[in-house]
């Protein structure tokens, strides 16, 4: 603490005392922090006071705007400038733009040495520009012991400053896509682009580039081409993500020579990112979100790697604090590009809390059952309830909001075995022309403002709302997510989520395939979620598949989504 007087002075004690409160006078204001003079004293007493409250420095202490200049001093590094200080307050400003190294540390050392004296900065290694503000030495009181200045400049002094700025180096990087049969040119062009501006926000650019097939053997051989063009660094996008070290990214960055250094961070998005060497030359596996203009786990790698930073296993397992990246608002985005993105990829609301994405519900209920037999197969009882009854319910015990049950056939009887369930009912008018009719009825029913749409079939009885709950969690557009499909054995089945910049597409199908051609036109945009059971595949189209129900089994089917 500090040994200054503070206290309420007659004037005719104040002279050089430090004024603490503003007062106004006839001849104007006197500020607070003014070194009080003996005329200051002639216009107080003018002004009807008698006293004043002031602080008053003893031998060692250091006033404010010296001790923030001394400190700041100590904490400005390379790549950074001091500004004079006032009011106790010195700031330390980037001379160009780079990535901020900041000692957390030593920050916490000091701040804790006196409450007096408080140094502030940006997040580490957080991207900035030239003449940008990237800490501030802030002395509370108007002195503060020369111990205590000492003492911080001793801790800055002795290790690397707290506060600088890394120059990002231009680099010429190499770019490897991998392709599989199915991958869209489109989609190759998005991802060059996307990887392409980044590196041109960082003063670098893609000098090689070249798609491979998504095979062990061509992506090693492409890895061989890059490090003889003198590329650096190396990243590899892969065509579909890495999930182990045994996988076709990473087993080609071995078999060329290279070395793995981590697979994975605990950053979101970009949590399956690889980092990896080859000799000197830098290897990055970028994770699918980094197809996106978003700030995810990729950025930081590469903005590090860019600055001339090293970066190990041990430095990317720390990114978890403050690695929770997605969609939170308030953060800036600095890498912002022209890649055109659609309302559901959203999942943010205004100020910045993050909020689970919004998924509405399509229950298809309107077929005429012609397999069942002269009876409407929904209608049927099982268990004590209407087949649609328990399918229903199913959504409804899900996430899923709104939820909306379209009919057709027996359109009535069908609604009256669901009353009192907070549903909505869509009439399906041309439901004999096939399932698309009842999908494009009920997509044309869907309010605005979702993100995307469950489409659940009325006659699976077996689905759970903890299964629809699961499908919701795999749902990220944003990383490549946009059609979540359950799985079972290798098998797809249903009920299927569908991003909402899908639903203009899925409004054109025709017939009785439903929207399975848009899983087909979208296959890169695709996530199975294994639910675990066969329940996924089970319906009542027939009496017969009905009775294997009730005795707790069922078909495994190819349903339509």
């Amino acid at each position: 603490m500090s040994v200054m007087k503070f206290a309420r002075f007659p004037l005719a004690e104040a002279e050089g005392a430090i004024l603490a409160h503003s007062v106004r006078t006839p001849q104007g204001m006197l500020k607070k922090g003014r070194s009080l003079s003996k005329a200051d004293l002639e216009r107080l007493a003018a002004a009807g006071l008698a006293d004043v409250i002031a602080a008053r420095l003893e031998p060692g202490d250091v006033a404010e705007d010296a001790a923030a200049a001394r400190v700041a001093a100590a904490a400005a590094g390379p790549g950074t400038r001091t500004a004079p200080p006032f009011t106790g307050r010195a700031n330390v400003f980037a001379t160009h733009a780079g990535l901020a190294v900041v000692d957390a540390d030593v920050v916490a050392r000091i701040n804790a040495l006196d409450e007096g004296l408080t140094i502030a900065t940006v997040p580490a290694f957080e991207r900035v520009a030239e003449g940008q503000m990237i800490a501030t030495v802030k002395i509370i009181t108007f002195a503060v012991p020369e111990a205590v200045v000492s003492a911080a400049e001793t801790l800055l002094r002795e290790g690397r400053p707290i506060a600088s700025v890394h120059a990002f180096k231009p680099s010429s990087a190499g770019l490897i896509l991998t392709a599989t049969p199915g991958t869209k040119p489109s989609v190759l062009e998005k991802r060059r682009t996307a990887i392409a501006d980044r590196l041109s926000q960082l003063g670098s650019q893609v000098a090689f580039a070249e798609t491979v097939a998504h095979d062990e053997a061509a992506v090693g051989a492409a890895i061989g081409r890059m490090l003889a063009a003198g590329a650096s660094p190396i990243i590899l996008f892969a065509a579909s993500a890495i999930v182990d070290r045994g996988d076709v990214i990473p087993a080609a960055l071995l078999a060329s020579g290279g070395q793995i250094i981590r697979l994975g961070m605990p950053v979101d998005p970009g949590n399956m990112m690889l980092l990896g060497r080859h000799g000197t030359t830098q290897v990055i596996g970028a994770p699918s979100c980094a197809a996106s203009p978003k700030l995810n786990g990729f950025d930081w790698v590469l903005e590090r790697l860019l600055a001339g930073l090293d970066v190990g296993s041990r430095d990317v397992g720390g990114m978890g604090v403050g690695g929770l990246l997605k969609e939170i608002a308030t953060r800036p985005q600095p890498r912002e590009s022209g890649i055109e993105e659609t309302d559901d990829m959203t999942e943010a609301e205004p100020g910045g809390a993050r909020r689970a994405p919004r998924i509405a519900a399509l229950v298809l209920a309107a077929g005429r059952s012609t397999r069942f037999g002269p009876s409407n197969k929904l209608l049927a009882d099982l268990d004590g309830a209407p087949v649609v009854s328990h399918s229903v319910k199913a959504v409804l015990a899900s996430r899923a909001r709104p939820v909306l049950v379209v009919t057709g056939h027996m359109a009535d009887q069908v609604r009256a075995t669901l009353t009192d369930l907070d549903i909505t009912f869509v009439e399906s008018p041309d439901y004999r022309d096939g399932i698309a009719a009842s999908l494009k009825a009920g997509l044309a029913a869907l309010p605005k403002g979702i993100d995307g749409v469950l489409v659940a079939l009325g006659d699976m009885p077996g689905i759970t709302g903890d299964d629809i709950d699961r499908l919701i969690a795999g749902f990220a557009p944003k990383e490549g997510r946009s059609i979540v499909v359950p799985v079972h054995g290798g098998k797809r089945g249903n009920p299927v989520l569908f991003a909402a910049h899908l639903i203009p597409e899925m409004a054109e199908v025709a017939g009785d395939m439903g929207a399975k051609q848009v899983i087909g036109h979208h296959a890169e945009e695709v996530a199975e979620v294994d639910l675990g059971s066969p329940r996924i595949f089970v319906d009542v189209d027939t009496p017969e598949a009905l009775e294997q129900v009730r005795r707790g089994g069922g078909p495994e089917t190819s349903i339509r989504p």
